[in-house]
């Protein structure tokens, strides 16, 4: 136990350190914001992958959707590399670099501003931004507080405040600069974390011939194309896991701040591998839980004989991996999680300062002053998300769920139809973000928890479908 803490602190002592090298670096608030918009592809490349990955992906999906849609879960982890992944680097990588340098905007509101000619469209969606954002990071500082919870038996609320800190410590200083070289550092553990743990399960289980008849004998269906929740269940998770990212102004950032276009191709390389690496392992694991998992050996991750799905996960990673090796899955995970927090805490604290403070309030802002005001916005949204994290709302996974479709059902229209096309038109831009976000939500309402994932993968085929129909019957063009 003393080694665990002796290695976290170190790890911490060393983020830290990296907080401090991003502070020295940043002279600027393009600095802060963007790294000087001169990030090269493999700070770049683990900086999306790591961003996209966090603690909801190994506490909450691959444990909950793991023990519902057993193998088939690996469909989710193809889509979300080849869509969420390749696809967006290949698709808009360039592109976002050309936009930001045309319209000289560092944001994606600042974008649709200024293609749709729309100071409400970037009112709008910065303001949808900050406000789903919150939970979405509340999300990952639950989930990465209930594994260390468990793993070192200090109350949830002790280590809630130490992720916060350390979280606000190396991003309040150096802005994306720490960020960027932090990411390299973190996905480095990311790889050795998540082989180990692929490595260990398989062997823990007897071999792949044994784990699947294993998983067979529990119930068919788990190692069949689709799993027992069905086909419209998988559909819109995929859906929403793999396109979403399209839209997600944590990731689409990264490419704002990238160097170049031959930074884009190899970045588009590496950032693939990377995913399919660490989503294939997480969704294969999490089917896995069904094997190694049970009331009578594992009662705390059950209620009346319900699976807790938060603790499945925690609980596999007891089960499987040697002691001796436990402390590399908590850097995994803590890794994981520390980069998504500071892509959330950096867009959010954006949404802010670039968005609303210059370009609704002051418009002259110095670069002193906006560099002072990403700082001090950036701690008040940790604060906020960890008061959110205290009070325990949900299940990790609906959380973030929530909000990837709201923000996704505001933002995928107008973004990508703004970026690929010239003759879609301000008032099919807002008719989708207004119209896709008010369809998402009514139908979060009106079907509960269990239809999350539906409802936001409609209130994104709304967005995408409204943008060029209303733009069609109000022809006249506003960009």
């Amino acid at each position: 136990m003393l080694a665990k803490y002796i290695i976290v602190a170190a790890y911490s002592l060393f983020v830290i350190m990296i907080g401090i090298i991003g502070h020295k670096k940043t002279k600027s608030f393009k600095d802060y914001l963007l790294g000087g918009g001169k990030v090269g592809p493999w700070m770049t490349a683990f900086s999306y992958g790591t961003a996209y990955f966090s603690a909801v992906l190994f506490i909450g999906f691959a444990g909950k959707i793991g023990w519902a849609f057993g193998l088939s879960g690996l469909w989710i982890a193809l889509g979300n590399t080849l869509i969420g992944v390749l696809g967006v680097w290949v698709l808009l990588g360039n592109n976002i670099k050309k936009a930001a340098t045309r319209f000289e905007v560092k944001t994606m509101p600042e974008f649709l501003a200024a293609r749709f000619n729309s100071p409400f469209l970037k009112l709008f969606t910065s303001t949808v931004f900050f406000i789903f954002l919150i939970p979405y990071t509340a999300a990952v500082f639950m989930g990465l507080s209930y594994l260390f919870e468990i793993s070192f038996h200090i109350p949830y609320t002790y280590i809630l405040i130490f992720m916060g800190v350390l979280t606000g410590i190396y991003l309040v200083l150096g802005g994306y600069k720490s960020m960027a070289m932090a990411d390299v550092f973190f996905g480095i553990i990311m790889i050795f974390g998540v082989t180990i743990l692929l490595i260990s399960t398989i062997s823990k289980g007897g071999g792949l011939p044994s784990i699947i008849n294993s998983l067979r004998s529990i119930e068919p269906k788990l190692v069949s194309v689709v799993g027992p929740p069905g086909f419209w269940a998988l559909l819109s998770l995929f859906i929403l896991t793999s396109f979403a990212p399209f839209a997600m102004p944590q990731l689409i950032h990264k490419f704002y701040s990238i160097k170049d276009k031959k930074a884009v191709k190899i970045g588009a390389i590496a950032s693939t591998l990377f995913a399919a690496l660490v989503t294939g392992t997480a969704y294969f694991t999490g089917a896995l839980t069904r094997i190694f998992i049970t009331p009578a050996r594992n009662p705390e991750a059950f209620i009346a004989g319900v699976p807790r799905f938060d603790a499945l996960m925690p609980e596999l990673f007891s089960t499987v991996i040697p002691a001796a090796l436990t402390i590399i899955i908590l850097l995994l995970i803590l890794s994981a999680s520390k980069s998504t927090l500071a892509a959330l805490v950096l867009m959010s604290s954006a949404t802010l300062t670039e968005d609303m403070y210059k370009g609704f309030i002051n418009k002259k802002a110095s670069d002193r002053t906006l560099t002072r005001m990403m700082r001090i916005s950036s701690a008040v949204f940790i604060l906020l998300a960890m008061i959110l994290a205290y009070m325990k709302p949900a299940i990790i996974v609906t959380i973030l769920v929530i909000s990837w479709g709201a923000i996704a059902s505001v933002a995928l229209g107008p973004f990508i139809w703004g970026m690929f096309s010239n003759w879609t038109n301000k008032v099919g831009a807002i008719s989708a973000a207004v119209g896709g976000l008010a369809i998402c939500l009514v139908l979060f309402l009106l079907w509960g928890p269990k239809m999350v994932p539906q409802a936001g993968s409609i209130g994104m085929l709304t967005s995408m479908i409204l943008v060029p129909i209303v733009s069609l019957i109000f022809k006249k063009k506003s960009n």
